[in-house]
């Protein structure tokens, strides 16, 4: 199950949305099951289709940088 963070930056992470009280997030199940599915898709695709995807798919605009940090970010853990 999905957890809800405290909020760390300004930037709302893809993935997730701003709780009404301003300080926590909780996850995007939909859009979080889109960016495992475009971690696969990048073993074949560029940066920039994937974001294209991930952007049309689930309606949450996401930057090949973007996109990019965000993987990067994901393997460093």
């Amino acid at each position: 199950m999905l957890q809800q963070q405290n909020r760390k930056t300004s930037t709302i992470p893809f993935g997730y949305k701003l709780d009404d009280n301003k300080k926590t997030l909780s996850p995007i199940t939909e859009e979080l099951e889109a960016y495992q599915k475009a971690k696969v898709y990048l073993q074949s695709c560029s940066y920039r289709e994937v974001a294209t995807w991930l952007t049309t798919t689930t309606n949450r605009k996401i930057s090949a940088q973007g996109l990019r940090k965000k993987v990067l970010g994901d393997s460093e853990k």
